[in-house]
């Protein structure tokens, strides 16, 4: 378990609210995504200036507006490491896989797997710069967090095969996968235990397990595959007791429990697939609900809708002695007035103060 000592004001109610200890206030965030500060610019930047208990210490001109997080968010085409190739269509936003290495199994007697010293998306892993900035972080009062790229053990499996071959294989409970699998595991082990040892603190990981109704594989299936994969990998930080953070998009309920039982300690899903009232059933008091507000209301929404929903959902999970997180992404299909609402709403309901 995390210590408090030596923490920020904001960091010790984020780890309060992970670890049940009554926090002052519901942690909550805005992601701005890339392609929405490219549409809006200086005017998306008032929004933000406008409410520093969402964006604590930002300053004006902070933000570079045109600025790229990764090649993936980059316009044109862009192979990562493990030969998967991606056409992004929408500077600002995510790419989609277009071209899959083992998409036939005869080319997986001659495939290479990469090396975990390269970083799916960046090339070669800057260990040093790794360490400073987990470094820095402790010293700011922050957790020291790290994690590994967006899709790391099941959409990567379909990014490498494809997403029909890898659904037919899965029906098909073919051996070959356990070769992949054996792949992807050497590489998520390696690179986990390298952040831990320069002193990661916490281990978050994402990819999208669920469509908007089910999963695309039974939950038996999902355990088959997909289940020892995180097993292995979350237990590397929950033996040494650090806080597990896991995004997914889609519907989930039918594995929360087999989450909780690998090490998910802190859950990111989102509202709309799996309802309100099957996150509290499910989650109530047994893991951290960093819940995704619903993305999919957001562009059609007015203010006061907006407002409404985050109102709701907070009285649907909240509980005083904590649990409970809220995340909102603001894509460039909302308006200013929306994004607007999005922040007001979350500062009405959630209370955070003003940074020390």
């Amino acid at each position: 378990m995390l210590t408090y000592q030596g923490r920020n004001r904001a960091t010790v109610n984020y780890l309060k609210a992970l670890y049940f200890d009554s926090p002052e206030w519901t942690p909550c965030r805005v992601s701005l995504m890339p392609a929405t500060w490219m549409k809006y610019r200086e005017d998306l930047e008032e929004i933000v200036l406008a409410h520093p208990r969402i964006f604590p210490g930002y300053a004006k001109g902070t933000q570079d507006f045109d600025a790229i997080p990764s090649p993936l968010y980059e316009a044109g085409e862009h192979t990562d490491c493990w030969g998967i190739v991606w056409n992004n269509i929408e500077q600002g936003l995510d790419s989609i896989p277009v071209v899959h290495p083992l998409a036939d199994w005869a080319a997986l007697a001659g495939y290479t797997p990469p090396d975990p010293e390269i970083d799916a998306q960046f090339g070669p892993r800057d260990w040093d710069a790794a360490a400073d900035a987990l470094a820095q972080a402790k010293a700011r009062g922050d957790i020291a967090s790290a994690g590994l790229p967006h899709g790391f053990v099941y959409m990567l499996l379909y990014y490498l095969r494809g997403f029909e071959n890898f659904m037919i294989d899965v029906a098909n409970h073919d051996p070959r996968l356990d070769q992949v699998i054996a792949f992807i595991d050497h590489y998520n082990l390696n690179a986990t235990r390298r952040f831990l040892a320069l002193g990661a603190e916490m281990m978050s990981y994402g990819e999208d397990l669920g469509i908007q109704h089910g999963l695309p594989i039974s939950p038996a299936d999902w355990r088959r595959w997909i289940k020892p994969s995180y097993s292995r990998l979350f237990g590397l930080a929950r033996e040494r007791d650090l806080p597990v953070r896991l995004h997914t998009d889609g519907y989930i309920l039918d594995i929360i429990p087999d989450l909780i039982e690998c090490g998910v300690t802190l859950l990111n899903p989102q509202f709309r697939p799996n309802g309100l009232d099957g996150i509290r059933e499910m989650t109530s008091g047994k893991l951290a609900i960093d819940l995704d507000l619903d993305r999919q209301l957001f562009p059609f929404a007015t203010p006061s809708e907006i407002h409404d929903h985050i109102g709701e959902a907070h009285e649907a999970l909240y509980r005083p002695e904590g649990g409970l997180m809220f995340y909102a992404e603001c894509e460039p299909d909302l308006t200013l007035a929306q994004i607007e609402a999005v922040c007001s709403g979350l500062e009405a309901t959630c209370r955070p103060p003003l940074k020390d």
